[in-house]
């Protein structure tokens, strides 16, 4: 049996198919066909089924999402869009601990505790995405507030004859350090004790537990000391008579933590921007042709069929095709090309491109979600979200120094209650904490942070921009770098290489002379380039009589009763004119270049040139020649033709490169190679390569690219140069360099001190490790980490 149902809350083709999925999931369900337009559903079911075990299944699957209902039946279900307020909308773990799952309410991640970050989408509130920022800066400033007095009174005891304890005694000051540490631990960083449990309950052993235990039982110690001083031996008191406390050591710790959890939700939010640039290219409205007459709509209202009026500089709205009329449409955003492509009747044309000086009319063929622009928006969207994080190497020694040291400190415990003198119990916990002290992650925390601090102010100096640690962490293990050529391997600005004469009656200046006269009049890209090389060599304009344009052929006018065209093959052949056997022959073979070049015919003769390209920036082959010297295979992806791609890979001796190139085809060469078990980088500079960038192990945007470009990449050279490549490819081998020899100033400390502090000197010599010597030997690992990650700072690159 077959029936028909109403289905609420669909916008895309997305929707459609999830929906449909979920219906043919349902067991007697033979086949679920659900149609878009018509918002209908239509089953196909062995025997009868509940429309309740629809709705159920659908609420189960889309949190309410979507809605089912008989036909004509009212559905009481919201649409698909984001209730004000709800924050509803597609969340994910930056961690990415269950892979590439989504959640469809924002929260906490269920095994790493971190803050779940919501896909930017058309829906997406701007405030509720910075909400999450906001607030932990709040805290952040307010555990500033509290943790710096802290901090100025532990450090006050360094001075001698401590003026502050003319005012109070030390005992009373260790309660005011109780009392500021109260609203850092339990409300400004609380959140990293929560983080800590829930580690250890799920056993994803991270920064976080170490954190969580290490600041923890520092401040549990400290108050504990505090209320009962008479508890501990001598050892561990003052002169004062006191325990020693670590309040400030656990409330530095917390803020510094939170001032990095602060640093990363700002990150996120400017990872997103990069589909907010792509969606801000989309125009809202539209003017729409009915019953010969224009009225402006909103873009939501458009559908297949639809007739739709472009004017000139206005972004084209939705995909289709050209219906009546003519222009030229700037598709760099889609192609990566700068020259703009004519656009004539029965021609396609893309959304969020952008029309040229002619007013035309065009069909809408595909509306919504299936746009070509939200297609690369949804692939951006997708590739950021599945992109496999680093682990951490600090997370790596984690997962094994976290149980091993609990583990020696359980059995510093045991040990010392059947092995010690008396007070058997007092020295058992006294030295099982203090193993956690000593093992307190100071260091740890600052070995990874400290370098990519100062590697990422080194990079800035030499014009590389890092956008994250993880960023520069995998650029040191790429093994293939992917490069565009329009606006990176080139300038990616149209101008003129060459200006050929062949006649014995004119000379260069003459002929350039003709040519950027003619184009005077031409609202043509070419022609604009024409006019500029003009204007640098001086060249004055003549006046052009009886100007005419022909489309898609070149331009053509009077110039001193002389009858002057400029323009392809096609042009010279419409007007009969004569073309030099020398002539043709460099012509052709600049086109065997791959570069655009123009006739210019006075009287029906050819007389010379103009040959238009794109140049080579200087600095290219060097670097490329360098990173291949290095071991990576450099390959070049291009949406240009393959003449213009095989010249400049044989000029810059490039064996592996590909021409004509759409973005998801670019897209697929990234996930190719990676599916290969190769660590992949893309550099580039448009909209084009947004998906391949987010996509990459590494994206490196050139700085004169599109704002999205940069946004989607992790890396971006200032001067949109390659040997930006070559530095940031050194910066990063420096910097991983750094950080594990900052990571073994870090663990040496603690690998000796633990032992100490588990007690093993004290049947020989009586030794034990006091609080002192174990916060002395962590303030040793610091300073250590600190002075060799300052090193970078004289690194050459």
């Amino acid at each position: 049996m077959k029936h028909t149902y109403s289905i609420s809350g669909m916008s895309c083709n997305g929707c459609r198919s999830h929906v449909e999925k979920t219906l043919n999931s349902i067991e007697a369900v033979e086949e679920a066909q659900v149609d878009l337009q018509k918002a209908e559903a239509t089953i196909t079911m062995g025997s009868h089924i509940s429309i309740d075990v629809f709705k159920e299944a659908l609420e189960k699957d889309s949190g309410g999402r979507y809605g089912i209902s008989l036909p004509g039946e009212h559905i009481h279900k919201h649409e698909h869009q984001k209730p004000e307020g709800t924050g509803m909308g597609v969340f994910y773990c930056p961690m990415h601990c269950e892979g590439d799952k989504t959640y469809d309410k924002p929260g906490d991640c269920p095994v790493c505790g971190m803050d779940l970050v919501e896909e930017v989408s058309s829906s997406t509130d701007a405030s509720t995405e910075d909400k999450n920022y906001k607030r932990l800066l709040h805290k952040f400033w307010w555990s500033v507030v509290f943790t710096l007095p802290i901090f100025l009174i532990a450090m006050s005891e360094m001075i001698p004859d401590n003026p502050l304890y003319s005012i109070l005694s030390l005992k009373y000051w260790n309660w005011i350090q109780f009392g500021l540490s109260i609203p850092v631990v339990f409300y400004t960083t609380w959140m990293f004790f929560e983080r800590a449990y829930r580690s250890i309950k799920t056993w994803h052993l991270n920064m976080f537990t170490l954190i969580g235990i290490g600041a923890g039982v520092a401040w549990v110690f400290s108050v504990f000391g505090m209320l009962f001083p008479d508890f501990f031996p001598p050892q561990f008191k003052t002169e004062y008579g006191t325990v020693h406390v670590y309040f400030e050591a656990a409330t530095v710790i917390l803020t510094l933590v939170l001032m990095g959890q602060v640093l990363e939700a700002r990150a996120h939010g400017k990872t997103n921007s990069a589909v907010k640039e792509l969606l801000q290219l989309a125009p809202n409205k539209a003017i729409r042709i009915v019953n010969g007459q224009e009225e402006i709509t909103s873009i939501e209202n458009i559908v297949i069929g639809d007739l739709l009026r472009v004017k000139p500089g206005d972004r084209i709205p939705v995909d289709g095709v050209v219906y009546e009329g003519e222009s030229s449409v700037d598709e760099s955003m889609i192609t990566g090309e700068p020259m703009p492509v004519h656009k004539s009747v029965h021609d396609k044309v893309s959304s969020g491109t952008i029309n040229g000086k002619q007013s035309f009319v065009m069909k809408a063929e595909k509306v919504g979600n299936d746009t070509l622009l939200s297609q690369i928006i949804d692939m951006v969207n997708k590739a950021s979200r599945s992109q496999a994080p680093i682990q951490k190497l600090a997370d790596k020694i984690s997962g094994y120094f976290v149980p091993i040291v609990v583990l020696i400190s359980v059995i510093t415990f045991v040990l010392w209650i059947v092995f010690g003198p008396e007070p058997k119990y007092v020295f058992a916990l006294v030295n099982a904490i203090a193993v956690l002290i000593i093992a307190c992650p100071c260091a740890l925390g600052l070995a990874t942070p400290m370098s990519v601090m100062v590697g990422v102010g080194k990079g800035a100096k030499s014009g590389v921009l890092i956008k994250n640690a993880e960023a520069l962490e995998r650029l040191n293990s790429i093994e293939v770098l992917i490069i565009d050529k329009t606006g990176t391997i080139t300038e990616g600005k149209p101008s003129v290489d060459k200006i050929g004469v062949q006649s014995a009656k004119y000379r260069e200046k003459d002929v350039l002379q003709f040519i950027v006269s003619i184009n005077q009049m031409s609202e043509h890209p070419l022609a604009e380039a024409t006019l500029k090389y003009g204007k640098e060599h001086g060249v004055e304009l003549l006046k052009v009589n009886n100007f005419n344009s022909v489309t898609g052929k070149g331009v053509v006018g009077t110039i001193d009763d002389k009858k002057v065209a400029l323009g392809n093959e096609k042009l010279m052949q419409e007007i009969n004119t004569v073309i030099p056997d020398e002539l043709s022959n460099d012509v052709k073979s600049q086109q065997k270049l791959g570069k655009t070049v123009s006739f210019l015919s006075v009287n029906a003769i050819a007389i010379g040139y103009a040959v238009i390209s794109d140049k080579i920036k200087a600095s290219s082959k060097k670097a490329i020649s360098e990173l291949q010297s290095k071991g990576i295979d450099v390959i070049m992806l291009t949406g240009d033709n393959y003449d213009t791609a095989k010249a400049v890979a044989q000029e810059l001796h490039l064996t592996d490169f590909k021409a004509g190139l759409l973005p998801q085809d670019k897209l697929a060469e990234v996930e190719l190679l990676q599916s290969q078990g190769k660590k992949v980088a893309v550099a580039g500079d448009g909209i084009n390569d947004a998906p391949a960038l987010a996509k990459s192990d590494v994206g490196i945007a050139m700085g004169t690219g599109t704002d999205v470009a940069i946004e989607s990449a992790g890396i971006t050279l200032v001067k949109g140069d390659l040997q930006g490549i070559v530095k940031a490819h050194n910066l990063s081998r420096k910097v991983m360099g750094n950080i594990k020899q900052n990571l073994f100033f870090a663990l040496i400390y603690n690998s000796i001190g633990v032992p100490v502090a588990a007690g093993v000197l004290f049947p020989f010599f009586g030794i034990l490790l006091s609080p002192m010597i174990a916060a002395l030997a962590m303030s040793f690992s610091s300073v250590s980490v600190i002075a060799n990650a300052l090193r970078l700072r004289k690194v050459k690159l």
